[in-house]
């Protein structure tokens, strides 16, 4: 009787692995089916619709597969769009324009990563704001529940400030729970604080999850990427800087990445490359060889990845003439 017990139990142990390594698989298959994106930026985490210049249009979405894309990631400040006060209803009109959005990227068969874009009160004042979130994911969870596995969740963009460290930590268990209540196995997106900077991934702590894909944001180096940015103090300064893919420069991204990827392998977590990009005031010959060499060095690693962004100041894709920026395009694309 004994044997017989000891025998079902490894029986039962055995299964239990596989199933186990069957979902583990699964998310790996998830962050595969990502493959090759680019975010739509500018457009729904504009504090209002078209006031940074980006309007969707159904021809973007046709013309992001043609050009042999996999996925869009779609930013939204849901933040400015829903009551200050509980129970902290989402505008329905707000809510339609993401349907909309969902609906093109399924109708052009690509796959569409929904997040939580600009929340800035989040990470200056958590503890007062953390209600606001997850009355957030209660609504988008009810409201996607039935969606097919090619809409995936992210909980929030670049986390910072005060939401570092366990802070952080704390909130994205409590974020991600909620998400489960109506989306037991739907893919999530988490990053690390910092801004989801691949430096700062061993501060994070993810909650015991087979279905969850890991983040990072890569931008270096910034005075490169980012010089003439209006935003980024100091940058007017930078301009003129290039990036020649030298030995030194590309050792810094490999030294970066395979940072990610031991990372990744340690905890047996997909790694996606949410964001790169360099900005425009930047010259198109230094733009297109980096990118190519970061995508390059991405997918020889397994990251999927989402190019920042496609229309805007960093974007791929000239809305002026409705043609794609042909030296991005082949870096991304090949």
């Amino acid at each position: 009787m004994l044997c017989r017990l000891l025998l079902a139990a490894l029986v039962l142990s055995s299964s239990l692995f596989s199933i186990r390594a069957t979902v583990a698989e699964d998310i790996f298959a998830a962050n595969k089916r990502l493959g090759r994106g680019i975010n739509l930026g500018n457009a729904l985490e504009a504090p209002n619709e078209g006031e940074w210049g980006v309007r969707l249009k159904e021809e973007y979405f046709s013309a992001i597969k043609e050009a042999g894309f996999d996925s869009v990631r779609l930013p939204a400040k849901w933040s400015n769009h829903a009551q200050k006060e509980a129970p902290y209803k989402i505008e329905p009109k707000f809510f339609e324009r993401v349907d909309w959005a969902i609906e093109q990227a399924k109708k052009n068969k690509l796959n569409i990563v929904v997040n939580v874009h600009h929340y800035s009160e989040m990470d200056t004042h958590p503890d007062e704001h953390l209600p606001r979130l997850i009355a957030f994911w209660e609504q988008i969870g009810e409201r996607y529940k039935d969606q097919p596995e090619s809409v995936y969740f992210e909980l929030l963009n670049e986390p910072h400030t005060k939401l570092v460290d366990q802070k952080w930590n704390d909130v994205a268990v409590k974020l991600l729970a909620t998400v489960r209540k109506t989306n037991p196995t739907r893919p999530v997106i988490i990053g690390p604080p910092f801004w989801n900077g691949i430096w700062a991934l061993d501060k994070l702590k993810l909650p015991e999850d087979l279905n969850v894909i890991v983040t990072v944001h890569y931008y270096d180096p910034f005075k490169f990427t980012h010089q003439g940015a209006s935003w980024a103090e100091g940058s007017a300064a930078w301009k003129g800087t290039k990036w020649t893919g030298s030995d030194e420069e590309q050792s810094a991204v490999r030294k970066s990445f395979d940072q990610a990827a031991a990372w990744g392998k340690k905890h047996d977590k997909p790694i996606y490359l949410g964001e790169f990009g360099a900005y425009s005031e930047a010259d198109m010959d230094s733009r297109a060889r980096w990118t190519k060499f970061i995508t390059d060095e991405a997918e020889k690693r397994g990251f999927s990845w989402a190019y920042w962004e496609f229309c805007s100041g960093f974007g791929a894709y000239d809305p002026q003439t409705d043609k794609w920026r042909e030296p991005l395009k082949k870096a991304l694309l090949n």
